[in-house]
């Protein structure tokens, strides 16, 4: 009969413990870029969302125009974070697959 295994318990536990620590890894592993107006405003982001560079093109700034420009940044910055939820739904549900369990 189905009894309660612990040492079946004990490996599923083990696999979804690396399976952390490789998700971890993969998030900092992971840059995204995106960009907005254009490509006038660039934004690269790691996979714990934190942003590593803004490049602003000199033309930008020279328009004098603050508010398009923060809107702008605002922009990219929310772009490169989709980026990086769809990669990391993705690499999630590969792993969970690999789990065999639903996702």
């Amino acid at each position: 009969m189905g009894g309660f295994d612990p040492k079946q318990l004990q490996n599923l536990m083990a696999q979804a413990k690396r399976q952390y620590d490789d998700l971890q890894r993969k998030m900092q592993e992971t840059v995204v870029e995106a960009s907005s107006g254009g490509g006038s405003v660039t934004v690269k982001m790691n996979g714990q969302k934190q942003v590593l560079a803004v490049t602003i093109e000199p033309e930008m700034v020279k328009t004098g125009d603050l508010e398009m420009l923060q809107d702008l940044v605002a922009a990219a910055v929310n772009a490169a974070a989709q980026k990086v939820d769809e990669q990391m739904q993705s690499t999630l549900g590969g792993m969970l697959g690999g789990m065999g369990l639903p996702f």
